[in-house]
């Protein structure tokens, strides 16, 4: 009887066990009925198409389900179905993969309203995950954007060009853009198009004869400039290119006319400077020689009394001669003093009857 009596308190304890661990297990999927019957009651009653066992992995993956819940509940009421590719593994996916999912779905849902079919989620999630407002890119893709050229803010007012005849022209022009869903990832930017714009504005003014054809008819600068393609390989499509102001400048063709002949005239100066100083030093170098025959004149008249003293001593020249010469030499020097006397008298009467 006591084995019996052991037995049975036995039976009542494993029982008793097994009762509450049913009932730990009806809390827990009590808990997580009630945590998920919204989700899930929406998911249903939306045909989201998504079950319990499906939030509840999410659970499991760190994966937040009323978000996927919700975008797909989006993309079902706006009529996107899994032929765009949005279903709850790629929403999952998107979501661990750092992307924002909600407005992944907005941005497909305001494309396919606005007939935009090249978009896709794969697109769009590529679009997202580089970093873009893919949101923001249909919005301008749907409705154009207007960029100033010169962007404002910049340190430049106007973009200056100098047509054929050398006068400058101040230009500033709107370019309207549209988002190019095809080329947003590794596209250039709005400053590509900014300068690339710029660079065609100035290109067609100087290829321009006078300024007076700009100022006619500016629109051969925008037809010129779309002429060009300057919205390749760039984030954007440009719709047109509208000229809002044309300012005439400085005339620069005249001014470098002028600077031209300032700087002829400073090589010309410079020139004769240098034939100046040629000339005096060739003046200089002929008073050297001057100064060097005289001085070889001194040295011959020095070898005079020499030979003179030689020719006693020789016996060729004698008394009579010697005095005969030294007549000579008054008379000569008699004679150039006469003749210089007379030119000073005749030099100092011309300045006094002046």
């Amino acid at each position: 009887m006591p084995l019996l009596a052991q037995e049975g308190n036995t039976g009542q304890v494993i029982t008793i066990v097994l009762i509450f661990i049913a009932l730990f297990f009806g809390l827990v999927v009590l808990a997580v009925f009630a945590r998920y019957f919204r989700l899930w009651i929406q998911s249903k009653t939306t045909g989201a198409g998504i079950g319990f066992l499906d939030l509840l992995g999410m659970t499991f993956r760190k994966i937040n389900p009323s978000v996927i819940v919700r975008s797909k509940i989006m993309a079902v009421q706006a009529g996107l179905g899994n032929e765009t590719g949005i279903t709850s593994r790629s929403l999952q996916g998107h979501y661990l993969a750092g992307g924002n999912v909600p407005l992944v779905i907005r941005a497909i849902v305001a494309a396919h309203k606005a007939k935009l079919l090249e978009l896709d989620f794969k697109l769009a999630a590529a679009i997202d995950l580089a970093g873009r407002n893919v949101l923001e890119a249909v919005q301008t893709s749907v409705y154009p954007k207007v960029i100033d050229c010169p962007i404002r803010g910049s340190s430049r007012d106007s973009l200056d060009g100098i047509a054929q005849n050398g006068i400058q022209l101040k230009v500033k022009a709107r370019v309207t853009v549209r988002a190019n869903l095809r080329q947003l990832i590794g596209g250039a930017t709005e400053e590509t198009i900014v300068a690339r714009v710029g660079e065609g504005i100035v290109s067609a003014i100087g290829s321009s004869q006078s300024h007076g054809e700009v100022l006619e008819n500016p629109d051969l600068i925008s037809k010129a400039v779309l002429a060009r393609r300057l919205d390749s390989q760039t984030a954007f499509e440009i719709v047109s290119i509208d000229i809002a102001d044309v300012d005439v400048g400085e005339n620069i063709g005249a001014r470098l006319q002028a600077d031209q002949a300032e700087a002829d005239m400073r090589v010309a100066r410079a020139n004769a400077e240098g034939r100046r100083a040629m000339a005096v030093a060739e003046e200089q170098e002929m008073i050297a020689q001057i100064e060097e025959s005289r001085a070889k004149v001194v040295e011959a008249e020095a070898e005079v009394p020499k030979a003179i003293s030689q020719a006693f001593r020789d016996g060729t020249l004698g008394i009579l001669d010697y005095y005969k010469l030294r007549n000579v030499q008054a008379d000569t020097d008699m004679r150039s003093s006469i003749a210089k006397s007379g030119v000073s008298d005749s030099s100092s009467k011309g300045g006094s009857a002046a």
